[in-house]
């Protein structure tokens, strides 16, 4: 392992030789770890906690898999119940808001567990490192107050960047604001009418951050994207706005984080609580029905 990168990576201004104190423990279960920072007296992670932590995992050969650090986004989920013992989120729960560690974990056993296949970076008998560092720890009750307030403070911060654009380019006068939030600016009207929740729907599209940099477009693939509107199989923002169109209407689309990817945004692509542009055509359109069972979640 490259423990310059890992402290590093953690912010501490650590020599590499100062990582090399931390022994390697083992406890009741197997679970291999060391430890890095710990407050024994902050309240440790319990089962159906909100975790909010930043991690670097890497494979028996030390090369990364993942890296939340270079992603921007840490990781977020909710504590549950050991799968197996001497798992990861037997580590996490050892673990407080501000506390780091490493966890080592058979990825036979791991892998086995989940009942998937050895990927190909992985090799058998060899060991998954996860190296941690909790930024925070929540009861749902507080998660979801939490994620209320930033909402509010977002969808402020969001329109006032909407308008600054707009008033920036000149387009304020032909930009129209729905109840949502969301704003678009009519390029080609179309004709007849529109798409209804479960039709299925024909767009050309080319997404943008507010700086004009093109994310994605499916003018690239040559071809446009056909799926169901308004269940939930794209962004809000795009169910909604798509919905007002009619058959070869253009529009541009402003999206405000909220009704787009949110705080987390796609890593690599658009950031967390990002301002959206899409360039969107409706091609064409046919009748459906919604899906009866579970929606997919939002995605692009």
């Amino acid at each position: 392992m490259n423990l310059k990168t890992i402290c590093y990576a953690f912010g501490i201004t650590f020599l590499a030789a100062a990582c090399n104190k931390y022994k390697t423990q083992v406890n009741e279960n197997g679970l291999k770890y060391q430890i890095f920072e710990h407050k024994e007296d902050a309240r440790k992670a319990k089962v159906g906690d909100i975790i909010s932590f930043h991690l670097v995992l890497k494979n028996g050969t030390d090369s990364t898999l993942r890296d939340t650090y270079k992603e921007g986004v840490p990781h977020k989920m909710q504590l549950q119940l050991p799968p197996f013992k001497g798992s990861f989120e037997e580590g996490l729960a050892m673990l407080a808001a501000g506390d780091s560690a490493k966890f080592m974990i058979s990825a036979d056993t791991l892998f086995t567990r989940m009942n998937q296949p050895m990927p190909p970076m992985i090799k058998k008998g060899s060991e998954l490192s996860f190296t941690v560092k909790i930024l925070s720890v929540l009861t749902s009750e507080e998660f979801q107050k939490q994620q209320i307030e930033a909402v509010g403070k977002q969808k402020t911060i969001d329109a006032k960047v909407i308008e600054d654009y707009l008033a920036k380019n000149n387009l304020t006068a032909k930009a129209q604001k729905t109840a949502s939030g969301l704003y678009y600016i009519q390029d080609a009207e179309g004709a007849g009418p529109s798409p209804g929740a479960g039709d299925n729907i024909k767009v050309h599209y080319t997404g943008k951050l507010l700086d004009g940099k093109v994310f994605d477009s499916s003018k690239t693939a040559g071809k446009p994207i056909d799926f169901q509107v308004g269940v939930g199989m794209v962004i809000p923002g795009w169910d909604e706005g798509l919905m007002m169109m009619k058959k070869g209407g253009k529009r541009t689309l402003i999206i405000p984080s909220g009704l787009a990817y949110g705080p987390d945004g796609q890593p690599g692509a658009i950031p967390g609580n990002a301002v959206l542009l899409f360039d969107v055509e409706l091609i064409d359109f046919s009748k459906g029905t919604p899906p009866a069972g579970p929606q997919l979640p939002p995605a692009k």
